[in-house]
């Protein structure tokens, strides 16, 4: 594929992401109070203001998580709330307004698990995709636990350790991603 090709195909790819008709509930001009038309801006169909020329952006909002190891086994946290409530995950969440993305993975470890920690390494970065609320880019992180003490919290209703192999089922794709990541490097490290 040509690099045109590959350029089109991702805006292809790209435009339902910016769905006029799923707009994170905006309808009028947060500026202005105008009703917004839908404008095509950079080859895409957006939400614009004709009156003051305001235009929404769709962008992805930004999450943070980690990956714990206790006797070699990964830490998970089983979800309270929808979406996909009863499924496991890596401790994760959105990011604040002020914080940073370590800020944002270890106040999640200690409000879902109780734990403390500090940062080991960046695990790395995910599009995740398969969000029903937004489009989430997953900053995935090994956190190693300092302290605290082990409870469920938070929109956890339990917390576990499972060994490689033999994971719960996961509520998000992006988390067998850095995984996966995760494991690689770590067998790359020891040899």
């Amino acid at each position: 594929m040509a690099e045109g090709d590959a350029q089109l195909e991702t805006k292809k790819n790209i435009a339902p992401l910016h769905d006029p008709t799923v707009s994170g509930g905006f309808c009028f001009c947060p500026h202005c109070a105008t009703k917004l038309i839908v404008k095509t801006e950079e080859d895409l169909p957006r939400l614009a203001c004709p009156s003051c020329g305001f235009i929404h952006y769709r962008n992805p909002i930004p999450a943070a998580g980690s990956i714990v190891l206790k006797d070699g086994r990964v830490l998970f946290v089983k979800r309270k709330y929808e979406p996909k409530v009863g499924d496991w995950s890596l401790p994760a969440g959105f990011m604040e307004y002020n914080e940073t993305p370590e800020e944002c993975a270890l106040r999640e470890l200690k409000e879902e698990t109780g734990l403390t920690g500090v940062v080991k390494g960046l695990v790395g970065v995910y599009k995740a995709g398969d969000d029903p609320r937004t489009q989430v880019i997953l900053i995935v992180y090994h956190l190693e636990v300092t302290g605290g003490t082990e409870t469920p919290g938070d929109d956890a209703s339990e917390i576990g350790y499972f060994a490689k192999g033999q994971f719960p089922k996961l509520a998000w794709l992006s988390h067998p991603r850095a995984l996966r990541d995760f494991f690689a490097r770590s067998k790359g490290d020891k040899k």
